[in-house]
């Protein structure tokens, strides 16, 4: 895309949406669009229908979501799949009402069954059961690949998906309750470490393993694929399996994960895990040879994002 073009980053707020705008501006993109929830609620069609007849942006990133940990989800369940439809839904038809074109779609690995086969291939959606605790999210993500692809098919449109594997960063959500695995643990590794506290409580066992991404490896890898040429990306994906996976390539347990964050952050109390509190699925690792094949690969590594994301989280208090 030409530098000048207009280019709406959906959710530009969140985490990935405000490093989506920040890697498209040191790239040269000065044609941003951004509206803030108050401004446009994208779950109202009408406001959404105006908005794109106004603005007709030649390109879209769709990185707008209601997100949580598993708490969150589990508590929540009609708010994650009934928000995260209507946000598709709307702004997938009334991009293609205003005709554009190109579009990229943000899921998230949760799609896959719950006992998907390690690492998970792009192949492996709709094989299996979905982990309970975040089905209706997860519904809500696969029907945003569905659309893609349908619309793609009717009506010639080049709508891409990505999905990420868990991500973290600067700009993360650090609610107590209802943040994910990474902020969730650096909060209360801070507080237990500030509070002069000699143990730290986690949920679950600690045993099972999970994938993490820098956010801003992921706003890298969402340009890549939208920089890849129509045929490039056809030749790598299917008509009805187009999504792409995005990844680190390695896992790690939670309980390697919380020693990582308390050494980080400094606490050297006692780790105690709550095994009566959820796990979630047992493993949840990408298969990322489709965007390999594509010439991407991440560069920031866990530690070193880690210390990232702590300075930034202690630069914010």
């Amino acid at each position: 895309m030409e530098t000048g073009q207009a280019i709406y980053v959906a959710g530009h707020r969140g985490m990935v949406g405000a490093a989506l705008v920040q890697e498209l501006r040191r790239r040269g993109y000065h044609n941003l669009i951004t509206r803030t929830h108050a401004e446009l609620d994208l779950t109202d069609q009408a406001q959404v229908r105006a908005f794109f007849q106004a603005e007709r942006p030649a390109a879209v990133y769709l990185a707008a979501a209601k997100v949580g940990g598993i708490h969150a989800n589990d508590s929540f369940p009609a708010e994650f799949i009934y928000q995260n439809l209507m946000i598709e839904a709307n702004v997938i038809h009334e991009a293609w009402r205003a005709g554009v074109q190109r579009l990229l779609f943000l899921g998230s690995s949760c799609i896959y069954p719950r006992l998907a086969p390690q690492p998970i291939p792009e192949g492996a959606l709709l094989t299996g059961v979905l982990e309970p605790t975040n089905e209706p999210y997860a519904v809500a993500k696969i029907a945003g690949i569905k659309l893609c692809e349908s619309y793609n098919r009717q009506y010639g449109t080049d709508y891409r998906s990505v999905m990420p594997t868990n991500l973290y960063g600067p700009g993360d959500n650090y609610h107590p309750l209802n943040s994910h695995v990474i902020p969730a643990l650096l909060r209360r590794a801070h507080e237990a470490k500030s509070g002069g506290l000699d143990e730290l409580v986690i949920w679950g066992t600690g045993t099972v393993r999970r994938e993490f991404l820098y956010v801003e490896d992921m706003a890298a890898a969402c340009l890549h694929v939208m920089d890849l040429d129509q045929a490039t990306y056809a030749t790598h994906t299917e008509p009805m399996l187009s999504h792409i996976n995005v990844g680190a390539g390695e896992d790690l347990t939670i309980a390697e994960l919380v020693a990582l964050i308390c050494a980080t952050v400094g606490f050297t109390g006692r780790i105690r895990y709550d095994p009566a509190k959820p796990d979630g699925a047992p493993r949840k690792l990408l298969n990322t040879e489709r965007l390999s094949a594509l010439g991407w690969q991440p560069r920031v590594a866990l530690k070193e994002g880690l210390e990232r994301t702590y300075r930034a989280f202690v630069d914010a208090q």
